[in-house]
């Protein structure tokens, strides 16, 4: 019985340390304390795929899960996004965004994160995870959509994207990137005119953002996802009772199309982006989501092209 409040006594102060460190980034990002970073490390390109020296067909930002730390893939060693260079061609694919820094400063370049990274290593999930609830507060995630979302708009930039191009720009997003992938439309919106197509694999987010201005989101789940379904049970703006939420409106649209991929899970040895949990027809889940992920964008494209109807 002495176990659960000593882990309340040790938990405690280190979420209320997490919570306000979370905050002190976007603060500072709005009060022009410090600039967010923009170079990559020295060898690291702005985006992988398609050539650059010929327009691709879509631009895809990838926004990791709560286990993103630095500039280069984690979670999978980037299998997902290796896959899906190798699968589409025709795309150009940026893995470097930090969707959990309004700051774009990666946990691995901080001297005291490389500390807690060896010694207690859950810290760095807590860290990614108090920044999933400030993206969701409503006091705070207007600048905080704002912050990631010209975060984005930079890379892009960087990666060859032009303004006005009409080339789509697609935000695939794992679970809690989901929350800043909803977050970022209006600010890429608002500095790229782009047409922007959602795409979520297990997503957590607050359905609180406006998605006017996107001209899809699929949902990849599955049945076997609980933490997809806590999301949804705890954040009201999810439950149909909310009609003017941003997801509840864009539901109404018809801009919301769910995909299952059960029996996959949201993370473990069968979760969406398991290189080793297998299909009955011989795929890895992982190959499965990364065929349907490329299936939807060239389905998407297919659609706008054959129907000459530019996206807003």
């Amino acid at each position: 019985m002495t176990e659960f409040p000593l882990l309340v006594l040790v938990l405690g102060p280190v979420l209320l340390a997490e919570a306000l460190l979370a905050r002190y980034e976007v603060l500072a990002y709005i009060a022009g304390w410090r600039t967010p970073a923009t170079e990559l490390p020295q060898g690291m390109p702005y985006a992988r795929g398609a050539d650059p020296d010929r327009p691709p067909d879509a631009y895809l930002v990838y926004l990791d899960g709560i286990g993103k730390r630095r500039f280069t893939d984690t979670r999978d060693g980037g299998q997902l996004v290796k896959a899906l260079i190798a699968g589409a061609p025709e795309l150009r694919v940026l893995g470097q965004v930090q969707p959990y820094s309004p700051l774009a400063d990666p946990l691995v370049n901080r001297p005291v994160w490389e500390w807690l990274r060896h010694h207690i290593g859950l810290l760095l999930f807590l860290h990614n995870v108090m920044q999933i609830f400030v993206a969701a507060d409503r006091r705070y995630r207007p600048l905080y959509n704002r912050a990631v979302g010209a975060q984005i708009a930079d890379q892009l930039r960087l990666a060859g994207y032009e303004p006005d191009s009409g080339i789509p720009v697609v935000l695939l997003s794992y679970s809690g990137g989901a929350q800043v992938a909803t977050g970022a439309v209006e600010e890429l919106h608002t500095q790229l005119h782009a047409p922007l197509l959602l795409i979520t694999i297990g997503g957590f987010h607050n359905g609180a953002n406006d998605l006017t201005h996107a001209h899809h989101l699929y949902q990849l789940t599955s049945a076997s996802d609980w933490i997809e379904r806590v999301c949804i049970w705890i954040f009201p703006q999810r439950w149909r009772l909310f009609r003017r939420s941003g997801w509840n409106r864009a539901a109404r649209a018809g801009k919301i199309t769910m995909h299952r991929l059960d029996p996959a899970t949201h993370m473990g040895r069968h979760s969406y982006i398991s290189p080793e949990a297998q299909l009955p027809d011989g795929r890895s889940y992982l190959d499965r989501t990364a065929d349907a992920v490329v299936a939807l964008i060239r389905a998407h494209r297919g659609t706008t092209a054959a129907t000459h109807d530019p996206l807003p």
